[in-house]
């Protein structure tokens, strides 16, 4: 997709309730997400923001209270791939993920932000910051996507 063309389509989204629509369905659809209970904030053009109630099942130490970084990781992933929906106008597969934590997130809220950087024929790519309620950066990442359709159904 050309950049024109890649600004045009993540404008849509603003005006587009049926790709905010599908995002939210994504958040609600699959098992895990419902699992993590994520809550959807906003959808724009710029990209799609979500945030993760604490909850004791997510922590990784029992004492320490931080979230455990699959939890982190999976919300970088998620949160990326929420953002090329939104944009691209249906789910994508991952096929590269990248995380890198910055602090821990302690009994608290943390915020998603997704934002498209390249939408191509055959991969996409988009990155997700993760932040506390305080904004400092929890953690940041960059996945890779499959836009090419795939056999199968």
């Amino acid at each position: 997709m050309s950049g024109r063309r890649e600004r045009r389509a993540l404008a849509r989204v603003k005006h587009d309730p049926e790709r905010a629509a599908l995002v939210a369905r994504m958040l609600t659809g699959a098992p895990f997400h419902r699992w993590l209970g994520l809550r959807l904030i906003e959808v724009t053009e710029e990209g799609v923001e979500v945030a993760l109630p604490w909850r004791e099942e997510l922590v990784a130490h029992p004492r320490r209270l931080y979230t455990h970084g699959g939890i982190i990781a999976s919300l970088v992933d998620l949160t990326a791939d929420l953002a090329i929906v939104a944009a691209f106008g249906r789910d994508v597969p991952t096929v590269d993920l990248r995380v890198d934590y910055h602090r821990a997130t302690v009994k608290e809220e943390p915020r998603a932000v997704g934002r498209v950087i390249k939408i191509g024929r055959t991969l996409a790519t988009a990155e997700a910051t993760i932040y506390n309620p305080d904004d400092k950066l929890v953690a940041s990442g960059r996945g890779v996507f499959i836009t090419q359709k795939v056999g199968g159904g």
